[in-house]
């Protein structure tokens, strides 16, 4: 995509594509990382009343601070948070644009190490934050010595961890987390999405909120709730970042049918999170197999497996899209990841990547 020269956009704009995966309309879709199965019947006709409820009154302005929303997630997340330490927004995508127009911007600097979610460096360049990417370790965890020293060089007002990390799929240690805690001068943000994946001893940074004030712990309902079309993420933190995050936020930037649909939710957090122990089996299941047949796998806490390696993996997503199996070609080259679906669609992924790459 190249914008017309008549377009007056920001010039470092000018050649980038917009971010997203392909949406191909085949029978098997394992690209995005979604989670296979949808909410029940009793849990979508209770999320629907709650947004009937809302739009009753569609004429008023949301809470703008999401209030009861927030309680319910702390309540959610435990390790004795309250509301004034969570904040909530359209996606953790928006959470993570929030931390940069606070605490990053022109002057600043935020640090990563790749490969990583491929939209840390847009919401810089968004926010007009430096972009600095350090390397992780060939199994893709982080090398702490190399880190720590990446971190006194750039002094980074912002540092973004994944954990379990995409697209690899890897947890931090925590030696790793407070390594890098102990370094930064800045917030440290740690990237939860598909925390609710991890392995049985894998432990959250949830637990080392109460002693580290400049830790952020984000999550989503995306994935382990599958409530990717509802769109709401949230974080948890010290009550003085979330109060740092209100002053940036748009007004009322979480609509009422947003906060009706997440609160709908999570009164059926038991049912919706039912299937995480059968998704991991199947996760698990997944790398045995790919492993089996000689491919290297990336140790995976999350809903996918990220496998490799193929001297033209481009060719391999095409002929899997041909039999209408459609997964992601992301990561580090050679490499492709497959999201955790149903037995079924795992069953069809199985089949058409042996006609691809029979080994």
């Amino acid at each position: 995509m190249s914008v017309p020269a008549w377009v007056p956009i920001r010039d470092e704009l000018r050649e980038d594509e917009p971010y997203g995966a392909p949406q191909i309309d085949v029978p098997v879709r394992l690209n995005t990382n979604e989670n296979p199965y949808g909410p029940s019947a009793e849990a979508a006709a209770d999320i629907a009343a709650a947004v009937q409820a809302a739009a009753l009154e569609l004429n008023r302005y949301p809470d703008r601070e999401a209030w009861a929303l927030r309680e319910a997630l702390a309540g959610y997340l435990g390790h004795g948070l309250t509301s004034a330490q969570v904040w909530a927004a359209n996606g953790s995508n928006e959470v993570m644009q929030q931390l940069l127009q606070a605490f990053g911007g022109p002057g600043r600097t935020v640090l990563s190490f790749a490969p990583t979610y491929s939209m840390y460096p847009e919401y810089a360049r968004n926010t007009h934050t430096r972009w600095v990417a350090g390397r992780r370790s060939d199994d893709f965890s982080i090398d702490v010595p190399a880190a720590v020293a990446l971190i006194e060089a750039e002094q980074p007002d912002v540092v973004f961890l994944t954990s379990p990390n995409n697209p690899t799929g890897t947890a931090l240690a925590p030696e790793e987390l407070r390594a890098v805690l102990d370094a930064a001068p800045g917030i440290v943000v740690v990237d939860e999405a598909y925390a609710e994946f991890r392995r049985a001893g894998t432990p959250t940074a949830l637990e080392l909120l109460a002693d580290q004030r400049r830790l952020v712990v984000t999550r989503t309902m995306s994935k382990a709730f599958a409530l990717a079309g509802g769109r709401l993420g949230y974080l948890a933190a010290d009550a003085a970042i979330v109060d740092a995050l209100r002053i940036v936020r748009l007004p009322y930037h979480l609509s009422s049918v947003t906060q009706a649909t997440a609160l709908g939710a999570l009164r059926h957090t038991d049912e919706l999170l039912a299937q995480v122990d059968a998704l991991r089996t199947t996760r698990d299941e997944t790398a045995e197999w790919l492993a089996g047949r000689g491919y290297d796998v990336a140790a995976s806490d999350a809903n996918f497996v990220l496998f490799g390696h193929f001297a033209d993996r481009h060719a391999v997503w095409e002929g899997l899209v041909d039999r209408g199996v459609l997964i992601r070609e992301v990561g580090p080259d050679g490499w492709l990841r497959v999201s955790i679906g149903t037995p079924e669609e795992m069953q069809a992924f199985r089949a058409a990547l042996m006609e691809v790459d029979p080994r």
